[in-house]
């Protein structure tokens, strides 16, 4: 099977690290906001604000994904608890022990980086802490296996492998190739699918984001068109980072 990945050379990688750090002062922020009380839509506003004060530009706001019917009409993915991904700022107003996920991606002289972190809403419970907890791990197993010379489906493998049996890998919805575009080949699925895809190679980019489920995993697309939400109503937790393939070990680039 052949794959359409476009590897970055020098100069894009440059524009790439400042998208990144960009991103990770935003997330920071945002995250800094969530509180209970606050709604939805007053954080993607305030993300939208310190995209802009930062130099760079809210890459999902307009965008329109393979599939939607209309153009993304936020800056910020803002889904919590039982929505998995893709939530809409609005007038949901959070409460305590909710868990909202802040999920971002931004342009900066043309290139876009993605992330995505998992927020407490005061404090949550043990469960959802632990939600947590084996989301971050299995995105630091998957980065810790993006080395040059292995595969994609090397981490799938380690995502699946760090997610105990008694949670859902969310597995309709993967990680991607980002870079010139939101989405990019290679899809980087979140559980062994079987398939070896590429070979992971110096100057690729890729967005590896475990999606996990206290529950089964099984989502459905809301009627909105972007929000997915959990079938058995489980709270879901969601880390991504961009990262770039090196001779060496992965570099994270959404980090400050």
């Amino acid at each position: 099977m052949k794959y359409n990945v476009k590897l970055k050379n020098k100069e894009e990688i440059e524009s790439l690290r400042k998208s990144g750090k960009i991103l990770a002062q935003v997330l920071k922020s945002t995250a800094s906001e969530v509180r209970p009380g606050v709604t939805t839509k007053y954080l993607d506003d305030f993300a939208n604000k310190k995209i802009l004060e930062l130099g760079a530009k809210p890459a999902l706001l307009g965008y329109q994904p393979w599939g939607a019917d209309y153009p993304y009409p936020g800056s910020i993915c803002l889904s919590v608890n039982d929505e998995a991904v893709h939530g809409i700022g609005g007038k949901r107003v959070l409460k305590e022990g909710d868990l909202i996920k802040l999920d971002c991606a931004i342009s900066y002289n043309g290139m876009i980086s993605d992330s995505a972190i998992t927020v407490p809403v005061g404090d949550i419970s043990k469960e959802d802490e632990e939600l947590c907890d084996v989301t971050k791990k299995a995105l630091a197993s998957a980065i810790k296996v993006a080395t040059s010379g292995n595969y994609v489906n090397d981490i799938s493998k380690a995502i699946e492998k760090a997610v105990p049996k008694k949670f859902g890998i969310v597995k309709i919805l993967a990680g991607h190739g980002v870079g010139h575009k939101v989405h990019e080949e290679p899809t980087v699925p979140n559980f062994d699918d079987g398939l070896k895809g590429p070979k992971l190679v110096p100057g690729m980019v890729l967005a590896i984001e475990p999606i996990i489920s206290r529950g089964d995993g099984e989502v459905i697309l809301e009627d909105d068109g972007y929000t997915f939400t959990s079938v058995d109503g489980s709270n879901v937790a969601q880390f991504e980072h961009t990262i770039l393939i090196t001779e060496g070990k992965a570099e994270i680039i959404t980090i400050e």
